[in-house]
């Protein structure tokens, strides 16, 4: 058995469909499990794969999902509506001659047949081996990693990061390649899923018509994580390596801010209703997810936002852009002059997460501060001539919560404030200035936006948006359309970015290759090509 945790009477009794019983038999709180037997002849359970997620310095959580059926109509995964007994194994060899920790968990029907147990009193920054048993069927094998020590000084650290990865835009490859790479963890910065229907979609496959229509419910999320989680090349990425996840808004829903829906047209346009669709989200993405007890959703909410620590080489920083803000200024889309962008009681942070953030900044004593961000902060000007053409979504449509946060970095003094971000399909390299409606404002942070998955197709190396971009923002040094991911080395003094691309998505197989890299100096914001 995992160590109890301690849960909070607000996740006992507001976890949207799911029981407290379900929660707790699934991560592992209560050893009931001698009272739950596996059925027999369902079936490989295991069709979802394995995965772990949120390392610390002494322990991991570890996932699989029950679903030997994985696209039944439902949404169950084709498993019985009763409670199931889940084994697991943590090992220190890959033969699991060396196990170190054994226990069992419930995987129970309210929350998908999935499990989370929470592993505990490992070595600091050591690999581990792991895997699952339900009546006699041993799951794939997955490997993991803890943590430094909190107090210890790491030579380096290795990491990717990833986001948009739309099923219907094309092939997973480029997790086929993260695979292959030496890592210490994953991060994914959020459009895990779209919410989309894949009845049309680039692969050129003809799909079954229970995924021709938009998510909206628990049973049909569930189908849509199905859908994604079958894919080898992701099974295989999250098996090598920990994974660090959030969410953007296509877990959701296109652009959602805050308990309001995108657009009017929609059936979950009241509040009310949206607040249901998201708790349906957010079950389903945990129900999917390497998630710790901690991100457990309670209905339509959930915390994301938390750190993490690689020992004082590296504080990684995740929030939430998505929860807490203020509606989009002047509509979802692109503008020039809207004023209520500049306004500076809006926010995209929130108030409390704001200050949470913040107070980091001050207390840390990492080398580099990590900052996981959904949208870009940097200011993506589309317009080469006088005026601001930007889209209102990202941070330039919440300009004070930008300037407070970048300020801040500054005043307070932080040592290397480096942002790792996704949602745009494309790659940059920029400097994050204190202000950029000041042409001499200093730059004092830098910002990595990492390119989709598969989302946006097969990309270019140079479009449209780059020419505009690159002529439009000085602060912009880099620029690329192609699909792939971010892979990231650092040591104590400096940061290196490889920005890893393909040639194509639509079709599988592709190549991978470098096509730029830029650094980071310690003590010295902003980023040069390496």
């Amino acid at each position: 058995m995992t160590r109890t945790g301690r849960v909070s009477r607000r996740q006992l009794l507001g976890f949207g469909g799911a029981s407290a019983a379900a929660v707790l038999l699934g991560n592992g709180v209560w050893d009931a499990a001698s009272a739950y037997a596996a059925p027999a002849g369902t079936g490989n359970p295991f069709t979802l794969g394995v995965a772990s997620g949120d390392p610390s310095a002494d322990g991991v959580v570890l996932w699989t999902r029950l679903a030997p059926d994985p696209f039944a109509v439902d949404g169950a995964g084709g498993m019985p509506a009763t409670p199931v007994r889940v084994e697991y194994e943590v090992a220190v060899d890959e033969r699991f001659r060396g196990v170190v920790r054994r226990g069992s968990v419930i995987a129970m029907p309210e929350l998908g047949h999935s499990v989370h147990p929470e592993i505990h009193d490992l070595a600091p920054g050591r690999e581990y081996h792991y895997r699952f048993r339900v009546n006699g069927e041993i799951s794939p094998a997955g490997r993991t990693r803890t943590m430094p020590a909190l107090w210890s000084e790491p030579r380096e650290l290795n990491f990717a990061f990833a986001s948009c990865q739309a099923w219907q835009d094309g092939y997973f490859t480029a997790y086929d390649h993260m695979a292959a790479e030496d890592l210490d963890f994953v991060v994914h910065l959020g459009d895990y899923i779209y919410e989309y229907g894949v009845r049309t979609n680039k692969r050129g496959v003809t799909t079954d018509s229970r995924f021709h229509t938009e998510t909206f419910d628990l049973a049909r999320y569930r189908l849509q994580y199905a859908l994604y989680k079958a894919e080898a090349p992701l099974q295989a990425a999250h098996a090598r390596f920990p994974w660090i996840m959030t969410f953007d808004d296509h877990e959701v829903e296109n652009n959602w801010a805050s308990d309001l829906s995108q657009a009017d047209t929609e059936p979950d346009q009241d509040p009310a209703v949206f607040r249901q669709r998201r708790a349906a989200a957010f079950q389903a993405m945990y129900e999917n997810a390497p998630l710790r007890r901690a991100q457990m959703p309670s209905g339509p909410d959930v915390r994301m936002h938390r750190r993490l620590n690689y020992g004082r080489l590296a504080d990684l920083t995740m929030i939430d852009t998505r929860q807490y803000r203020d509606d989009q200024p002047c509509g979802d889309g692109m503008g020039t002059g809207c004023a209520d962008r500049l306004d500076t009681e809006r926010t995209i942070l929130g108030a409390e997460q704001r200050k949470w953030l913040l107070d980091g900044f001050s207390s840390s004593r990492a080398r580099w501060q990590i900052l996981g961000n959904q949208a870009p902060i940097g200011q993506t000007d589309h317009d080469p001539g006088p005026g601001v053409t930007v889209w209102y979504d990202p941070w330039d449509g919440y300009v004070a919560d930008r300037n407070r946060v970048l300020a801040a970095a500054q005043d307070r003094n932080v040592r290397n404030l480096v942002v790792i971000t996704g949602d745009r399909h494309q790659n940059y390299a920029w400097d994050l200035k204190r202000d950029f409606e000041d042409p001499d404002s200093p730059t004092v942070a830098s910002e990595f936006v990492g390119t989709s998955i598969s989302s946006g197709a097969d990309g270019a190396d140079m479009n449209d948006d780059g020419v505009k971009f690159l002529a439009a923002n000085p602060h912009m040094k880099f620029f690329n359309a192609q699909g792939g991911y971010v892979r990231v080395n650092v040591d104590r003094r400096r940061w290196r970015s490889d920005f890893r691309v393909l040639p194509y998505v639509t079709r599988p197989g592709a190549p991978i290759s470098t096509r730029a890299s830029y650094v980071v100096e310690d003590r010295r914001p902003g980023v040069q090509e390496a």
